[in-house]
């Protein structure tokens, strides 16, 4: 089959990959519709050290082989981290932080760029009937945005920026407005702001605003100046919540921290039922997201249209 392979940093197109065979747990998935999100692009870069395999992680697609007959023939989307089942951790809290964790596409477990893969059966969800391709693709990283919620408490008396308007942030942005937040959507430049302005979202450039002028700060950049920007921001006593993965060395002053005891949040995976259920209710915008696709066979081509300043979310159809 065809996949775009990962190995030292270097990105390539294999035409003759194994198809791969699930273990009596798994089912295999006929991959419908991929999405290049910035942690692939950061681990072409080399934010998983020794990564060797088959990268993506947001996707949809079909249940062509399972164990279990009722899940044939259904459309589903899947969470990406696969735990041991037995430890303590996997027990108690699921299998996100799980010792052994294999994750689809970034740790010991090939991802959605191909034309199979195979997926624990235990990961699996299936899509609802009225959410089509398109916006079931963005079911992962909705996910993501929705652990938010279960990490702090969206106060509408609390202000909130959202550092980042690319395709984490702005799915955030329109997570925690849902709530009920005060929410301002951050960027560099005006031009990245037109698309959460049009919804109705405050915006602003993250020089507008003076030091300590949020209550909370979300950072989606995917960047360490995002986090500079995150810290100047947010006010004593309060609270940065991280979404960014990305490879960089950069060295960062963390005397903010101390000073003025900031409390800081990593955030990362998060719930697959609600984000299906906001997608099906239709309260989360994704179509303006989607700026191109490729056929699986020009990946290569696809991932430089990814890392284009401005591009919010390429797609990769097998």
């Amino acid at each position: 089959m065809f996949a775009l392979f990962c190995q030292d940093n270097q990105l390539i197109l294999r035409q003759e990959y194994p198809l791969p065979l699930p273990e009596p747990d798994e089912a295999l998935v006929r991959i419908s519709l991929a999405g290049i999100c910035a942690t692939d692009l950061e681990m072409v870069k080399g934010y998983v050290s020794g990564f060797a395999g088959v990268l993506g992680h947001e996707f949809v697609g079909v249940v062509e082989q399972c164990a279990d007959p009722a899940w044939l023939g259904q459309r589903v989307v899947a969470s990406i981290n696969i735990g041991c089942q037995t430890c303590e951790i996997c027990r108690k809290h699921g299998p996100e932080h799980c010792p052994t964790r294999r994750a689809l596409g970034m740790h010991h477990k090939d991802g959605a760029f191909a034309e199979w893969m195979t997926v624990p059966i235990r990961n699996l969800f299936a899509v609802p009937d009225n959410v089509p391709d398109e916006q079931a693709v963005f079911t992962e990283p909705l996910a993501a945005a929705l652990k938010i919620r279960e990490q702090v408490k969206i106060r509408p008396s609390l202000k909130t920026a959202v550092v980042g308007p690319g395709r984490l942030g702005l799915l955030v942005a329109q997570v925690l407005n849902l709530a009920g937040g005060n929410v301002t959507v951050l960027g560099r430049r005006r031009s990245s702001l037109e698309l959460p302005a049009s919804w109705g979202l405050a915006t602003g450039l993250t020089t507008d605003f003076a030091e300590n002028s949020f209550d909370r700060v979300v950072e989606a950049t995917g960047n360490s100046v995002g986090f500079a920007q995150a810290l100047r921001l947010v006010r004593p006593m309060g609270t940065i919540v991280l979404k960014s993965t990305f490879a960089d060395d950069n060295h960062l002053d963390m005397t903010k921290i101390v000073v003025s005891e900031i409390e800081v949040v990593g955030s990362r995976c998060g719930p697959f039922t609600p984000a299906l259920r906001l997608l099906a209710a239709g309260q989360i915008i994704t179509e303006p997201f989607i700026m191109a696709e490729y056929p699986l066979a020009d990946g290569l081509a696809a991932f430089q249209k990814a890392a284009e300043p401005g591009v919010l979310k390429v797609l990769l159809r097998p």
